[in-house]
């Protein structure tokens, strides 16, 4: 069989854990996580990682690997899962990546942009301007530095905005000089699958999963990384809205209904990426079979 690997994406709640653990038993494939936060070690909980016992049941990767304070990006993902799976098809020839984190599952499938990495002396400077100043004054930079990106980029989002003039900073060149958009020949067959409820069973989902979370000690997991909240792998739902109930900003029950709330424009940011990519097959979480033999079809076994 060719060398294939297999995507299985879709937005955050929808049930892609617990069918791709089975799928990788049925295939005898391993698994890498596509999650962008699942890296760091020390919020396993917040981010919903495979368990022990589910890393009993397949081997997984790409799982608490990183401190809270290492730097990392969809490029190094892109380079670091490139390289594991040259080591992977020796064994095997299938692989399945799954996971939410958009760009990551695309910096794998198509490549990304070698992007000049970030000093932590530049991303301290530029978010600490941020926190003093606010976003203009980092607009108007950017639009002085790279027209380009800043005619193209959504002005809205800060963290683009932040990453744009810290790349600007750092290399002394347009960060649209490093935009090339080609896409990358890989030396392996993929397929994609992607998973979808419907919007109100979703939402049910999400909320009950935020619930369980708060249940299984997600309060203490954010009280033990607190002292990290400024660096950008806490920049993330969950953790943010229980710092400000830390911080004494908001009631818990407030900081939990602001969870859930960002966790739901999360997974629709989710699903209008993965809904530009023609090349998903949508399934149903429940329609195993029909995942299965879909699978089973496309690889010709």
């Amino acid at each position: 069989m060719r060398n294939t690997l297999i995507i299985l994406c879709g937005p955050t709640g929808v049930g892609k854990t617990e069918l791709s653990l089975r799928i990788a038993e049925l295939s005898g494939a391993p698994i890498i996580s596509a999650d962008s936060r699942q890296l760091y070690k020390e919020i396993a909980l917040g981010t919903a990682a495979p368990t022990p016992l589910q890393m009993q049941r397949i081997r997984h990767y790409m799982v608490g690997i990183l401190e809270l304070t290492d730097y990392y990006s969809a490029y190094s993902f892109e380079t670091d899962v490139l390289a594991l799976l040259d080591t992977l098809y020796l064994n095997t020839p299938l692989v399945l990546l799954t996971g939410g984190s958009m760009m990551y599952i695309d910096a794998v499938c198509k490549g990304i942009d070698d992007i000049p990495t970030v000093t932590p002396e530049i991303r301290h400077a530029v978010y600490r301007q941020y926190e003093r100043e606010g976003l203009l004054p980092l607009l108007e930079e950017l639009k002085a530095i790279d027209p380009v990106h800043y005619e193209k980029i959504d002005r809205q989002n800060y963290k683009r905005v932040i990453h744009a003039v810290e790349i600007c900073r750092t290399s002394a060149r347009p960060y649209s000089a490093f935009c090339t958009n080609s896409r990358k020949e890989r030396p392996f067959r993929i397929l994609k699958i992607g998973l979808t409820r419907d919007r109100k069973e979703l939402c049910e989902r999400i909320d009950r999963r935020v619930e369980q979370m708060m249940d299984e000690g997600l309060l203490e997991e954010a009280r033990r990384v607190y002292p990290f909240k400024h660096l950008n792998a806490l920049n993330t739902v969950g953790y943010k809205e229980l710092f400000q109930y830390i911080d004494g900003n908001w009631t818990l029950e407030f900081a939990v209904e602001k969870i859930k709330r960002n966790t739901r424009v999360y997974a629709r940011k989710q699903m209008t990426w993965f809904k530009r990519d023609k090349e998903i097959a949508w399934f149903h979480p429940e329609n195993e079979d029909t995942i299965r033999q879909y699978i089973h079809n496309s690889l010709d076994i």
